[in-house]
């Protein structure tokens, strides 16, 4: 039996766009508490000669992010910011004489430093890392949509093939290697785009458990209706619920190519690690996410029960999380061998279990070290193997089994409604139009192009696709910080609007001169050109 661990990293663009909340602290935080803690486990598996054959997603327009030279600087700056923090708590905690959390802000101390000379001393920074364990084999990476576009509802089909194969050259020129298998981003699947991924070059995706028929969608992250009833009673044979089971791959046939496998997402072993209120993260030892110091941002408390409110958080002690962490690894490899034991009778050979890489670090502090415990724990058996995806599937040619996959997300309701509801239906209402647009000016100037107007076209693609990002959708409709989302949506369409008005009516210094006032916060992709042209050419 094989056990394909899944990270999908993610971010969208916000260099360039302010810092805090919603900038640059953004990325930077992700850095400090999943990237570098991340990268840090693997090379002390690496030192100690462990096996960890991770599958690691990392989405282009994040990828674009980790590799660019403002990162150091925006980094450094947060992480004074941090380390300035513990030194003023310390300062406060003695004159109030909350004696309990002074030891905690020298731990937070410790650990910021200990991550800030890991990141000065990375060869290559952390993709270049990254690359380097890849090339070495002890991970395997993944790509996926340029800026993680939700691909069912764009409007135009050279869209979706310009978000994939765009994600793919940017992570050939990014990581130098050529990737097997994307990620969808939000697992969101419909119809006919098995063929798309095919044409980009991708062999494999992962979907959730109930568009492929073999289990229920759990969701998002932590709600509660969705972990309470996914659930079958006990005993209850799988092959009596859903006509397929989640512990194989499955093939889809695209009109033209090879084969484009699947592997879904096992619910039990991501429950575990996915719930708060069932899982492992909700456990009352472990640091919690919501209780925060401000100024400064340190996170000094404990979960102590998931019945308590904020104010009746007590201390977080790092030794308690920790062994909490090897604890729940243990069990964790536990249940990966009865599940074994229940899916060999239905031919079961995988548990796939993909999750989000900032749960790991972020929204569950010990769960980096969690997974190096995994690992750890699986080491020196035969019974249940790491693998990666492509480890998996290379070779398996016989008794492929061919199905249709349901259309669906791994959002809430499993379906595409946290991306198109009345909430948002307005961004699709403007995104829509031009991107019929941009195509017919793309196709235009690329045949013709003036000297000058390339230069635009480049911006003009950056916009669009930044525009594309599902992630403005899911934050109006979470509520979050709507304003934020629906700001950065609308600049991105404005800039856009703004750059093919000036191509459609030849005004090539303005559309000289709005490029380079746009590529100051949207420098990301550096040649998107070739992408285009690969997409207008193969629609020719």
């Amino acid at each position: 039996m094989d056990f394909v661990l899944t990270l999908h990293s993610h971010l969208p663009w916000v260099l360039h766009h302010g810092r805090w909340p919603h900038g640059s602290d953004w990325l930077c935080e992700a850095a400090v508490d999943t990237y570098l803690p991340l990268l840090e486990v693997l090379e002390r598996l690496e030192l100690d000669d462990q096996p960890v054959p991770l599958t690691i997603g990392v989405t282009p327009v994040l990828a674009n992010q980790l590799a660019h030279p403002d990162l150091a600087t925006e980094l450094e700056g947060f992480l004074e910011q941090r380390l300035a923090a513990c030194v003023e708590a310390t300062r406060d905690f003695e004159a109030s004489g909350e004696t309990q959390l002074r030891p905690l802000t020298q731990f937070w101390h410790t650990r910021l430093t200990r991550l800030r000379n890991l990141f000065l001393r990375l060869d290559g920074g952390m993709i270049g890392t990254l690359a380097r364990h890849a090339r070495a084999g002890r991970i395997e990476l993944l790509s996926s949509a340029a800026t993680h576009g939700f691909l069912p509802l764009l409007r135009r089909p050279e869209s979706v093939q310009l978000q994939l194969r765009l994600g793919r050259q940017e992570h050939r020129r990014l990581f130098g290697l050529d990737p097997a298998g994307c990620w969808l981003p939000e697992c969101a699947y419909r119809d006919g785009l098995e063929q798309p991924l095919r044409d980009a070059g991708f062999d494999f995706f992962f979907v959730d458990a109930h568009m492929a028929k073999a289990g229920r969608s759990l969701g998002l992250y932590g709600e509660r209706d969705f972990v309470d009833g996914m659930r079958e009673p006990e005993d209850t044979p799988l092959d009596a619920v859903y006509p397929r089971n989640p512990y194989r791959a499955y093939y889809l046939r695209p009109e033209r190519g090879a084969p484009v496998a699947v592997l879904v997402r096992e619910p039990e072993t991501t429950l575990q690690v996915w719930s708060r209120h069932q899982g492992y993260p909700g456990d009352g030892g472990y640091l919690e996410f919501h209780k925060i110091r401000w100024p400064g941002g340190l996170k000094l408390w404990r979960v102590t029960s998931p019945q308590v409110d904020l104010g009746g958080k007590q201390p977080y002690d790092p030794n308690v999380g920790r062994a909490r962490a090897y604890k729940h690894a243990a069990d964790y490899v536990g249940l990966l061998h009865r599940l074994r034991d229940m899916a060999q009778p239905l031919g079961g050979d995988l548990i796939a279990t993909p999750f989000d890489t900032e749960l790991f670090g972020h929204w569950w502090f010990e769960g980096v070290d969690f997974l190096g415990d995994v690992y750890r724990g699986l080491a020196g058996q035969q019974a249940v193997r790491p693998a990666t995806a492509s480890q998996h599937l290379d070779g398996r040619t016989d008794g492929r089994r061919f199905i249709k996959l349901a259309e669906g997300s791994w959002g809430a309701n499993g379906d595409f409604s946290k991306w198109q509801n009345p909430e948002t239906e307005w961004t699709w209402n403007r995104l829509g139009p031009l991107e019929d647009r941009y195509w017919g000016v793309a196709a235009r100037e690329l045949s013709a192009g003036p000297s000058g107007r390339p230069t635009a076209l480049t911006q003009a693609t950056r916009e669009l696709l930044l525009a594309q990002a599902s992630d403005w959708q899911f934050i109006i409709s979470t509520g979050a910080a709507t304003d934020y989302a629906e700001k950065r949506f609308s600049g991105h369409c404005d800039a856009l609007d703004a750059l093919l008005t000036a191509l459609e009516t030849g005004q090539t210094e303005s559309a000289v001169r709005l490029a380079a006032e746009h590529a100051k916060a949207d420098d990301c992709f550096p040649d998107p050109l070739g992408a285009v042209a690969e997409v207008l050419n193969a629609r020719d």
